[in-house]
């Protein structure tokens, strides 16, 4: 939502609806640890009844030493008040009472400790579920900041929502104890609840007036907020620091987080301020509501209603009353609001992926005898206008190494796309072994196909790892990974590594070590090779390297591929001159096709390109 602009107010039917995802988050705390949500519940219910007895045990002991103070006094001696059996009764109230607070001690601390560890299990159980669930999750639904801003606030949810937890229970501990102490007033004084009721309710309203404020803020403050994380990025990471420093970006860089940190400071800021001016009001009500009680206490007491026990029970059971039902009205408008964020959590569970397999998917077909074919294919990214490929037709034979040209937008890495299911066509099919790519199974289609990105992913974990990542089942399989980095010539690479196989790539952590382009490039491609896939596709896998090292690197592929169906994708004609066919894109769809020297024969848009490279090394 564009800054100014009037922000969503959730409706009190949103807020209170919003509480129907608490069983939810209930069963996942549940899921977490059975033994720790019990136990948290066991301790908060024994902690519930204690405050209560404190205070009736202290008016017991006020009306024991009145009574004691009205009799003759004893032998002054405390002797002779232990030996008179005077003290007894009082004596007894007073171990009763220091049992009764080293059981409170003992029960707050025990609670404090099993809630930190369930909070702690829930954390990363939810976490788990989270990351478990993105991988299900189509390509689609991570593109476009909508998605991306749905994603951020579902991950902020598992990381600090663990708190809700603890107030819950917190919640109900609290009703409890105000159930037994209204009992007492009861008794004694009922107009007192109401009056404290009364008093309350305007601090209730205000509180989830507020609540709601600061959800709606999170809530369209959430680019901004990944624009600051962005920015703190740039600034602070090693894989910006050279451009950062050679360009001189710091203070552009501090000048735009500035920028949207004081936007965001100056929202959060006033909220605050009316935060707590009215919260003042409210507080102010509920004091004078409570000394109008006390007044109305002691002047009974004082014509004789009530004893000092009495007075004591009433006023200590009034004020502890009072900030109970404070803390349940503005606990319960607090839950309301935070439950408000809880719809971001669940949302995002709620999403399914469109691309999945069917009851009846088929495995990959081994060997290929076909090949696959794309018939008529149509595809239009989400939310745009433009298609990257149209009446698309385009075969590959089975055990063909088959390259593919053409310029920025061609639709070069949208067909690749389209061959792994990372999307599926808008239109049009594609064909393997003869069947609708969407009849076989996805995980099993995706298993036989290696494929890597020119932006692959690096995995900021041993060299090992980094190639063991292509078949993560042989992720422990070190001479199938030293067989793959020797088919990528990574094997060169790991060797000047300080701990090989074993030395943590990148510098995010300590003793990491980094690597050329060029090197994590080979170490990528390697990964594809431990796939040992029926299917190879190196998309700009090699835009790093010289044009000697690319040319290695693909003549060992072509080598390796033999008796395999790759697609191979490079600007550079020298490498894709060795594929048994090439097909140059055009707007999305094939404008020629041939080997090197046919395509070169048609004069056409081929070689122009071609023609256009070759001026550059002369």
């Amino acid at each position: 939502m564009p800054v100014g602009s009037p922000p969503p107010q959730p409706s009190w039917r949103e807020r209170a609806g919003a509480l129907r995802h608490l069983p939810a988050l209930f069963r996942l705390v549940w899921q977490a640890s059975p033994a720790l949500t019990a136990g948290s519940v066991a301790l908060r219910l024994a902690r519930a009844s204690l405050p209560v007895a404190v205070l009736y045990v202290g008016k017991l002991i006020i009306d024991e030493v009145a009574g004691q103070m009205r009799l003759p006094p004893a032998d002054p001696s405390l002797g002779g008040w232990l030996t008179s059996g005077r003290l007894d009764t009082l004596a007894l109230l007073l171990a009763l009472e220091l049992g009764l607070a080293v059981l409170a001690d003992a029960l707050s601390r025990g609670s404090s400790l099993v809630d930190g560890l369930l909070a702690d299990r829930f954390s990363n159980f939810a976490s788990i579920q989270l990351m478990e669930h993105a991988t299900l999750l189509d390509l689609e639904q991570f593109e476009g900041s909508a998605q991306q801003d749905r994603i951020e606030r579902a991950r902020n949810q598992i990381t600090w929502r663990a708190s809700l937890l603890t107030q819950v229970f917190g919640q109900v501990q609290d009703a409890l104890t105000v159930a037994t102490l209204a009992v007492g007033l009861v008794a004694f004084a009922p107009w007192l609840i109401l009056l404290l009721v009364l008093a309350l309710v305007p601090a209730f309203v205000g509180e989830m007036h507020f609540n709601a404020q600061g959800y709606r803020l999170n809530y369209v403050r959430t680019p901004e907020r990944r624009q600051l994380d962005y920015i703190r990025y740039l600034a602070t990471s090693v894989e910006t620091a050279k451009e950062v420093k050679l360009f001189g970006l710091n203070g552009f860089l501090v000048d735009r987080f500035r920028g949207f940190a004081d936007g965001v400071y100056a929202e959060r800021k006033a909220l605050a301020i009316r935060r707590a001016a009215w919260g003042g009001v409210f507080a102010a009500l509920g004091s004078v509501a409570y000394y109008v009680a006390y007044a109305l206490i002691v002047w009974r007491t004082v014509a004789g209603e009530f004893t000092l026990g009495d007075l004591t029970f009433l006023a200590g059971s009034f004020l502890r009353l009072r900030g109970l039902l404070e803390g349940l009205l503005l606990g319960f408008s607090q839950i309301a609001g935070q439950a408000l964020y809880l719809e971001d959590l669940f949302r995002f569970f709620e999403v399914r992926p469109a691309i999945v397999s069917g009851a009846d998917a088929r495995p990959f077909p081994v060997p290929l005898r076909e090949g696959i074919r794309f018939e008529n294919v149509g595809f239009r990214y989400p939310d745009s206008e433009r298609w990257a490929v149209r009446h698309l037709d385009l075969a590959i034979g089975a055990g063909e190494v088959l390259a593919l040209v053409g310029g920025n937008g061609a639709g070069k890495t949208t067909i690749v796309k389209l061959l792994t299911r990372l999307y599926d066509p808008t239109e049009g099919r594609i064909l393997l072994e003869g069947r609708d790519l969407r009849s076989y199974d996805v995980a099993d289609l995706r298993r036989h196909v290696g494929v890597i990105f020119q932006d692959f992913v690096r995995f900021h974990m041993s060299a090992g790892e980094n190639i063991g990542m292509g078949s993560i089942e042989a992720v422990g399989d070190r001479e199938r990974i030293r067989d793959a980095a020797a088919r990528s010539l990574a094997d060169g690479v790991v060797e000047r590594l300080p701990r090989g196989y074993d030395q943590v790539l990148g510098k995010r952590f300590e003793d990491g070590y980094d690597l050329s382009g060029g090197e994590w490039q080979k170490v990528a491609i390697a990964r594809a090779y431990m796939r040992e896939a029926d299917v190879i596709v190196l998309d700009e896998p090699t835009a790093a390297l010289d044009a000697r090292a690319e040319y290695e690197v693909f003549q060992r592929f072509r080598d390796l591929s033999r008796g395999r169906t790759a697609l191979l994708i490079s600007h550079r004609f020298s490498t894709v001159r060795m594929a048994d066919r090439i097909i140059v894109l055009e707007d999305g769809r094939v404008a020629e096709s041939g080997s090197h020297e046919v395509l070169l024969a048609l004069r056409g848009r081929y070689a122009e390109l071609f023609e256009l490279q070759a001026a550059g090394y002369r």
